[in-house]
Parts: C-alpha cells; structure tokens; sequence
C-alpha cells in the first residue's frame, strides 16, 4: 500500500482537522475564560565580596560571588528566608505555601539574583518580592564567612526593587486561543492520519491503485431512487448516464486494443463484484443499454442465479428465462424479451435452481454462449458475487473478459484483492474495474444540451474523492 502525503490525507480527512482545530480552539478560549488572573513581579539584588583595595583582591572577590550566587539564589524559597518574611507581613500561609510562589534566578556571567513572584494581586506580588529581597540578603550575610572585625564578607544590595505589574501574567488570552489552535490542528491532523492508515475501504481511484494493476474502466456517482436503475435510459443527459457511456467507450478501447474485436461473433463480458449490493446488476443494465444505444445487437442476460434481480428492474416477466434454456424446455428465441428504445435485448434468470454453480458449468452453458456470440455484437451478463459463492469465477472462464464492480466506500481493500485472486485462480481475465457510487460534485460534471458552456462549470475528469449525491441499492 502506497503511502499517502499530507496534502491527500488533508484533502479526504479535512473534517477531521478542522474539528480538532474548532477544539483546541474551544479548550484554549476555555481555559483563558476560566484560569485564575495572578501577576508577576521581581526584584533584583546584586552580591558582592567585601575584600581589600588591590587588584588581586577585586579579582578573588568577584570570582567567589559569582562562584556562591547560585547557592544564594536557592536559598530564596528555604523556611530561612520565607519565614522572617511572613512574619513580617502577617501572612496566613505556610512556607511551602508561599515558595510556590518564589523562583530565583541568575542571569549568566552575573552576580545578580532576581527574585520573582507570582500573585493574584498585584501590590501582594510587589510587597512579596521585595520582602523576601530583603530577607534573602540579611541570610546570605548571616551565614557568610566573617572577617577579622566579625563582620560578614558579603553584602547584598537591592538594585531593583520590584514595582506593582500592570498587565496579567495569565491568563494570556492571545497566546492560550492560539496554542489551543495549534495543538487542536496537530491532535486532529494526527487523528486523520491515523484514521486514513487504518480505514481500508476503497473510496478513490488512488485506492484502486493500492490494490490492483488493472485500469480503471470507469467511476458513477449515486443517484435516488427516483431517477430508476437504467438511468442511461431514464436520464440519458446526467452525468450518471456520460458515466456508463464513459465505461462504454472504454471497453471499446479493450476490444480494439486487444485481440476480443478479432473473435469470431460478438463479444461477451461478465459483471460482477466482491460483495452483494455493490452495483452490479445496475452496472449491467447501464451498460447494456449504453452499448444498445450504438445501433449493435445487445443482449443482457442475468446469470445471478440466486438473487436474480434483472427482470424486476426492467419490468419485465422472469419466470422463463436462462434456467428454462439450459433445462431444454425453450430455446433462446422463445424468452428473449426486447426492452426500451433502442431494442435492447434482455435474456431474465428463470426459475432459481438448486445448483447455480454446476448449472453455469455445464457444457450446456458453453454452447449457449456460443451460440448468443454468434446472434449478437454484445452479450453482458450479470453474475453473482465472487466471495460469498464461486458462480461469478465460473462464469469468467466462458466469457472474453469480467469487469469487477466496486462500491465505493464499502468494500474493503483486501475483499476486493481476493476478489481478483478467485478470478486469477480460474485464469479468468479481468477486464477492468468499476467504482460505483463514488462521491463527487455533480454540477462540476454538467454539460446540457442547448446550452453554451459556462467557463465556472466546464468539464473536467472524474475525480472518485469528490463529495456527491445520495445511494441507490442495488444487487
């Protein structure tokens, strides 16, 4: 399986991303609405060693500061420090408490500790921080070594008192909404990707690709019900009916590219599909209809024997048909109905029997379509799902080629290779595929007789990914 890029999983996922995105915009907006409103401040307090005038003097005191000012700076959240500072405030809180809200700092290459913190008020925050400048430099002189006089040999100076802040330290609505965007587009992103690696359903040309090296003959889009299941004959200007007509043309391309069009008599193609319900019987009747439209003999024949749905989407009377021919109680000409205006011909399943298989193997069955070879340009004929039952891969060693109808967005990846591994198996030549029901914008595909082409809707290839119309099922 090939390996999708960004920009496709994107393109078939985006709804995904976007709820994600939508999200993370909902959980950042949140948090910025309901976070708790602190301030931050801090106050800076500059340590230096107290040594004698000479140059040698200056340089051991400064490399002794710098040396000592990270262990002065975590002494700003100890119980020595933070206590005196309650004291002195009239605090209610603990030490632990209040160092949560203290952090230190040093700034490289500096003797410099800046003492910040964090407040829901604002003067609190101020009062805070330069209360525990103070008490943090009366410890650190406290406890360093003394000189001869027994005075400290350290001394610290507030550089920077802390002053009341103006703005919020948070929530900070901007930042907050914008990483909520960025982590709700990642989280959706890789969610899509996710969901693209595991979904297995063939939904797109690109699918088909991943799972055989066979053209694609053709992709319809779905329909209501309302239009009928011939909707080449029905709706002979939709863009459903160009579909068919498009299949059409295709197979012609086959004849006329491969050695079927040379074949004594006409030629005779299989419809089927992995699954029940995928299109192919419709597939069937379109297509007959499509090629009975060229002025050829054309002649359907349902050889579903065990879900026959062909006489009843015509219209037509199925209780003689293909069975009561191989059974030897009517010849062909006596069943044959014509259907529709262009004089398609269409041969209905007849009773259902109980050994189909066995039945559609027969030498009976052989001769008889050689026989329907000989009296038409064109026999199609609509056979069974290949996975549930073997009707279809028996059917495929008596006709010149089988066209595999696939329902888009249904059938899996691996039904449908083993699909096409039923008909390998029996040497049956596979034509083609056919992706049905795909999803797609149909006003980009109209082109109405009559009317001057606008330059907003002009016609452009079957893209199967696009976004459509509603289902017809189908057998």
């Amino acid at each position: 399986m090939r390996t999708r890029g960004p920009w496709q999983v994107l393109r078939r996922r985006w709804p995904v991303v976007v709820a994600g995105a939508l999200l993370g915009l909902l959980v950042g907006g949140g948090y910025a609405a309901t976070a708790p409103v602190t301030y931050r401040t801090q106050a800076s307090v500059f340590f230096s060693l107290k040594a004698g005038g000479s140059a040698s003097d200056l340089v051991q005191g400064s490399t002794y500061a710098q040396n000592q000012v990270e262990s002065f700076a975590k002494l700003a959240t100890t119980p020595a420090v933070l206590q005196p500072v309650i004291d002195e405030l009239s605090l209610d809180e603990s030490t632990t408490d209040l160092a949560a809200q203290v952090d230190a700092s040093v700034p490289v290459g500096t003797v410099i500790i800046d003492v910040g913190v964090t407040d829901g008020s604002a003067e609190r925050a101020a009062r805070l921080a330069n209360a525990i400048a103070g008490s943090l430099t009366t410890v650190v002189e406290g406890i360093a070594p003394k000189d001869d006089d027994g005075k400290s040999t350290v001394a610290g100076t507030t550089v920077a008192p802390a002053g009341v802040p103006s703005t919020t330290a948070s929530p900070n609505v901007p930042l907050d909404v914008a990483a909520g965007l960025v982590a709700g587009l990642l989280v959706g992103f890789g969610l899509a990707w996710l969901w693209e690696a595991v979904d297995t359903r063939v939904r797109d040309a690109e699918a088909v690709a991943d799972v055989t090296d066979r053209p694609l003959l053709g992709a319809v889009g779905a329909w209501s019900r309302g239009s009928g299941r011939v909707v080449v004959a029905a709706s002979p200007h939709s863009p459903h009916a160009e579909g068919f007509r498009q299949l059409r043309t295709n197979l012609q391309f086959l004849d006329a590219a491969d050695d079927i069009a040379t074949r004594s008599g006409g030629t005779v193609v299989a419809v089927t599909s992995s699954l029940a319900a995928e299109g192919k019987s419709t597939t069937s009747s379109n297509l007959a209809a499509a090629l009975a439209e060229t002025g050829a003999r054309v002649l359907l024949v349902d050889a579903d024997l065990r879900r026959p749905s062909i006489a009843e989407a015509l219209g037509i009377e199925g209780s003689a048909g293909l069975t009561t021919v191989l059974a030897g109680q009517a010849d062909v000409a006596d069943v044959v109905q014509e259907w529709g205006s262009h004089g398609l011909h269409v041969l209905a399943s007849g009773p259902v029997p109980p050994n189909p298989a066995e039945l559609l193997g027969s030498p009976v069955m052989r001769r008889l379509v050689a026989e329907l070879r000989r009296s038409y340009d064109h026999v199609v004929i609509d056979t069974a799902p290949l996975l549930p039952v073997a009707d279809a891969a028996v059917v495929s060693r008596l006709v010149d080629g089988t066209v595999l109808v696939v329902h888009a967005g249904r059938v899996r990846r691996g039904q449908v290779a083993q699909a096409l591994a039923n008909l390998d198996r029996v040497s049956g030549r596979v034509l083609g595929v056919v992706l049905n029901r795909v999803k797609r914008d149909e006003s980009s595909y109209e082109y109405r007789y009559g009317e001057s082409p606008r330059q907003d809707t002009a016609a452009a290839p079957v893209d199967p990914s696009r976004s459509g119309a509603s289902s017809l099922p189908v057998g």
